[in-house]
């Protein structure tokens, strides 16, 4: 209606100007009132026809080079205009529609420098560009998306604007042309420190970080994804006509599960919740290359568990959920931990991953290790944020027994990140 009322009323100017020269060149006559007469008839000739141009017709397309990025990496755009009728247009201005979520930086390892400071990453996101068509019927234009923050990211649709050279008409149009970006967290590179496990048979002890002993096998079973080329027993594989392996004794702390506390707390460091995502992500992986069975539970608005098993599409599904996870305001985050603990029966080497630290998250840690044996505390956090109530709750928490590391800016921005385990 709006658009409607727009075009009556440039359409009633134009033809009242014209009957005003027209008018005044009738009456007035000589030489320059038709001069000024026929002077004004192309632009009017030419205001008409663009006041008639069909811009809605236009064919409207963008191409990405990738969909699907790493938080940090750079995505180039191009936006195709095709149109069948070479109207000549002076200007044309074209603006993208994109989703608030890219309104943030993620400039990787950098960013935590800013830690403290988190609001000085959010950028507001204006993509506008002007072109000058004239006679084209194909035009392409291009522009970068740098720094993509981590999640699902849309562009919505694409508004283009133009005119004529007075600014007496002007005409617009939003063409619904959807991209979507999926951006992964970061991985960084973890350095596990040691800790002392020991095997089921009773008194052996090894400095390894949750490694399978492969030196007494106990048996054989089919082969599964994620299994050695080296474990496979070719004696029993061409007698079976099927890949067997060997079946080796586990360590007691063979399995480890990561639990990301992705609930909201007040005073919220949104850039502290992305360090801790980034540092599941890569703490997983870390574990999982060193050939140790690894479990993720992600605690918010609801809980979600992958459990311990040789599949690689688990690996694909956490990446998934670790990129589109969010703080979210549901009940406590020890109050859940502490539910989804008595859910679970194995013995896991648990590793707690977290921004926020109370009280309430003590007391279920220490159950956590009475009933486990096996804890650790990942705290990410500005170190001018943590509180002297906090140093207190991570030093009675080290007293017994607890592996904590407070990875603060000064240990984020470094490469690799160590992770203490005990």
């Amino acid at each position: 209606m709006k658009g409607t009322f727009r075009f009556i009323g440039n359409f009633v100017f134009i033809v009242t100007l014209f009957g005003i020269l027209f008018s005044y060149a009738m009456f007035q006559g000589g030489f320059v009132s038709w001069f000024l007469f026929f002077g004004f008839l192309p632009i009017f000739l030419y205001h008409i026809g663009l006041l008639f141009y069909p811009v809605k017709n236009w064919k409207v397309s963008r191409k990405l080079t990738k969909h699907v990025v790493r938080a940090g990496d750079t995505v180039s755009v191009k936006i195709i205009i095709e149109r069948k009728i070479p109207f000549p247009l002076y200007y044309c201005i074209c603006e993208e529609f994109i989703s608030q979520t890219l309104n943030r930086v993620d400039s990787r390892q950098e960013k935590y420098r800013y830690l403290e400071q988190p609001n000085k990453l959010f950028n507001n996101r204006k993509i506008k560009k002007m072109i000058f068509p004239w006679f084209k019927r194909r035009i392409e234009l291009s522009y970068r998306l740098e720094q993509v923050p981590r999640g699902e990211h849309a562009i919505h649709a694409v508004r283009i604007r133009t005119g004529d050279v007075f600014g007496m008409i002007k005409k617009q149009h939003v063409f619904p042309v959807t991209s979507e970006i999926i951006a992964y967290p970061n991985e960084r590179n973890i350095h596990l420190s040691e800790k002392i496990t020991s095997f089921e048979q009773g008194s052996v002890t090894a400095q390894t970080f949750n490694l399978k002993n492969t030196n007494v096998a106990t048996g054989i079973r089919e082969y599964m994804p994620g299994d050695r080329f080296s474990w496979i027993d070719w004696k029993q594989t061409a007698k079976k006509n099927d890949v067997m392996t060997k079946e080796f004794e586990q360590e007691k702390s063979t399995d480890t599960l990561i639990v990301l506390d992705g609930c909201f707390h007040d005073g919220l460091n949104p850039l502290a919740f992305e360090a801790t995502v980034e540092v599941s992500l890569s703490l997983m992986e870390t574990i999982r290359k060193q050939a140790s069975q690894v479990g993720f539970l992600s605690i918010g608005e609801t809980n979600t568990f992958f459990p311990v098993q040789h599949d690689p599409t688990k690996h694909e599904g956490i990446r998934k959920h670790l990129t589109s996870v969010e703080p979210a305001r549901t009940n406590s985050f020890a109050k859940k931990l502490k539910e989804e603990m008595l859910k679970i029966t194995n013995s896991f080497y648990v590793i707690i991953v977290t921004s926020h630290m109370d009280d309430a998250l003590k007391d279920t840690v220490q159950k956590i290790k009475y009933r486990k044996k096996r804890a650790s505390v990942v705290y990410a956090q500005s170190k001018n944020a943590i509180s002297e109530s906090e140093h207190k709750i991570l030093r009675q928490l080290r007293n017994e027994g607890i592996g904590v590391t407070i990875l603060t800016e000064d240990e984020l921005v470094t490469n690799p990140i160590e992770v203490k385990t005990l």
